[in-house]
């Protein structure tokens, strides 16, 4: 007789698979960077020593504007996200509507231990929500006016709960370090490239700008065709563990279900169809459906989620 899985053994089997993808990007990009210097240099000890010579030269004070770069988005990556979205903070000034949506808010932070974080509203009237920050103490999460207004107040607060579920679980730390870690590769590879097409000193100077760019050109392989793939998987994972947390702080995984079933009709938010990679962010993949067809999902199935909800709802009856 099979064991029916707690809320706990979901979290902590898509923690587990979470950490194992994160730690295969380094890998990763290791692997392409020296697959692709290797098939360039096959037949060439010396290229790899000018090669390496080379990297010592620039190396250094790339990798120092990278780290600034990095920590700059880091910690106002946040505030980034919230103006792609064109998220407006609510005024906590008793106003009905807003006090409704603070009163929801504050219920489930309560519930699940947390501060309470900032809330945002989106115009839009489609349903959709994310969060956002670096710790729970400076975290935020955004809702749709649409997802406000449409969802029953057990729906809002079970999607709340799920984005709370993010911020618990310390997911938006990891969403902040993937983008910042992606936005460095970008601007690595290009800067990479415009080292390679300038003057140089190096009496190897020809292989060296050749070992440069086959760099840059691994960094791009690994920013726009590897990375993406292994969000995409590091995001499932961390939707499926959401659910599960929203489930275990509402103790009604039939809410999230059934707001998830609503959601998923009418999530599309226009102003981030320039800004995929936040897509991942949402409690539903927010960009044009032809978009995801060709890029994939950044969520797993609603039918598949619901699914694993309501295997979940024997446990709080």
């Amino acid at each position: 007789m099979a064991v029916q899985k707690t809320v706990y053994d979901h979290i902590a089997a898509n923690n587990i698979k979470t950490l194992l993808l994160v730690l295969a990007m380094p890998v990763l990009l290791l692997i392409i960077t020296y697959g692709v210097m290797g098939i360039a240099f096959m037949n060439s000890p010396d290229n790899w020593r000018v090669a390496g010579h080379m990297l010592q030269e620039v190396g250094l004070p790339i990798a120092g504007i990278a780290l600034i770069w990095g920590l700059i988005s880091y910690f106002m990556g946040d505030k980034m996200m919230l103006g792609f979205a064109g998220a407006e903070l609510v005024p906590n000034d008793g106003q009905l509507a807003h006090k409704k949506i603070y009163n929801a808010v504050e219920n489930v932070a309560i519930a699940a231990g947390l501060p309470v974080p900032k809330v945002y509203l989106i115009e839009d009237e489609s349903l959709n929500a994310f969060a956002t920050g670096h710790s729970p103490k400076t975290a935020s999460v955004a809702l749709t006016t649409g997802i406000v207004a449409k969802l029953e107040p057990l729906e809002l607060e079970a999607v709340i709960a799920h984005e709370m579920g993010h911020i618990g679980n310390r997911d938006i730390r990891l969403n902040m370090i993937i983008i910042t870690g992606l936005g460095v590769c970008a601007m690595l590879a290009e800067l990479l490239f415009r080292v390679g097409s300038s003057g140089g000193r190096h009496k190897d100077e020809g292989t060296a700008k050749v070992a440069i760019f086959l760099i840059g050109i691994a960094l791009l392989i690994f920013n726009f065709i590897v990375a993406p793939i292994v969000q995409l998987a590091i995001s499932r994972t961390r939707e499926y563990a959401a659910d599960a947390t929203a489930a275990y702080i509402t103790r009604n995984p039939a809410a999230l279900a059934s707001a998830l079933r609503k959601i998923s009709t009418d999530a599309r938010v226009e102003v981030l169809d320039k800004s995929k990679n936040m897509a991942h962010a949402c409690i539903y993949d927010p960009l044009d459906p032809e978009r995801m067809a060709f890029f994939g999902s950044t969520h797993p199935p609603i039918e598949k989620r619901i699914e694993r909800l309501n295997q979940m709802a024997g446990l709080f009856s």
